[in-house]
């Protein structure tokens, strides 16, 4: 009575057109080495995208302290307010270490048969007796093989090139702690960072200062005036400012969407594949749909807010098996 169809993710769907649009114009042993890098940056595991965070945040935090820490303090702003940026760092620092290093979940011979109690299948994602073509092990419920890592994993979400690890049952927390703390850097940096040049423009008057344009006559500066002159006066700190506003946005939306994730107990993988769960009985035409328990929005695996939210930083264990 069902079809799970196979979904593609959206940076997929736009990679395989790019390269379908650009592959004509590009000389073939280019797009072989094109071919090759990807893969290897995105298929197979490496300390790449690791190694850039190290860099990106290190470029950031010399910033940070080498200009925007001495002249917040010049503005008067209070020296515990641009000491938080380290407390930030070094907690993030430390989860980030955590979801990096521990093991996500990993099924194995061993632990295999104690796995598969832990949760229900739901004969619609997850169907009982499925068996892994790669490890040869019968599939628990909301385990999925990552073909990166070359394992399968409990509980799976996705894998996070960022940290070179799946994310799965055991270090779900970690990766959503990482998140949330990662954004609460880029805010805070950023609106120290904006505070200090606004306190530059008011202490030097610019919005009152007038300029002579091309044909000599005197003009009012605008915000526009103000931008450029400051790009121009201080303008690592202003490239600073617009890569962290960038990051806060971005990793503001996904942090928001895994939270989504948590509060309804389900994990990414879930939620693109549902977006496939489709039965051969209903008719969107017609508007006849079947009756059926499971809940497009909140899943199978909901047990209500705490309960879920306890799963992700107190993951189940057979022992405590989860009823529905």
């Amino acid at each position: 009575m069902k079809k799970v169809l196979r979904q593609q993710t959206p940076f997929g769907r736009l990679y395989e057109t790019f390269t379908q649009v650009v592959s004509p114009w590009i000389p073939q042993c280019i797009q072989n080495i094109c071919q090759k890098t990807v893969h290897r940056l995105f298929h197979q595991r490496n300390n790449f995208f690791v190694y850039l965070h190290l860099i990106l945040e290190a470029a950031v935090y010399a910033e940070y302290s080498y200009e925007v820490f001495r002249f917040c303090l010049e503005m008067d702003t209070t020296l515990v307010n641009v000491c938080v940026p380290y407390v930030l760092l070094a907690l993030k620092t430390c989860i980030f270490y955590l979801c990096c290093s521990r093991d996500p979940g990993t099924l194995t011979k061993k632990n295999h048969a104690a796995q598969l109690k832990v949760y229900q299948y739901d004969e619609k994602l997850f169907q009982e007796g499925a068996v892994c073509p790669t490890c040869q092990l019968v599939k628990p419920a909301r385990s999925k093989h990552c073909r990166v890592c070359n394992r399968c994993v409990q509980r799976f979400d996705h894998h996070c090139i960022w940290v070179n690890n799946c994310i799965g049952a055991q270090n779900t927390r970690y990766f959503l702690l990482y998140l949330l703390s990662v954004c609460a850097m880029a805010g805070d940096i950023a609106v120290l960072t904006a505070d200090m040049l606004f306190h530059v423009v008011l202490r030097s008057g610019l919005m009152h200062a007038h300029y002579i344009d091309e044909q000599g006559q005197q003009q009012p500066s605008g915000l526009l005036f103000v931008i450029q002159h400051l790009f121009l006066t201080f303008p690592r700190i202003v490239f600073m400012l617009g890569f962290l506003i960038f990051v806060f946005f971005l990793l503001a939306g996904y942090s928001m969407f895994h939270c989504y994730l948590a509060l309804v107990n389900q994990t990414s993988n879930e939620w693109f594949k549902r977006k496939g769960l489709r039965c051969q009985h209903c008719h969107p035409v017609s508007g006849h749909f079947c009756a059926t328990s499971y809940n497009p929005i909140r899943g199978f695996y909901h047990r209500g807010i705490l309960r879920n939210l306890g799963e992700i930083f107190w993951p189940l264990s057979p022992t405590q098996k989860k009823d529905n």
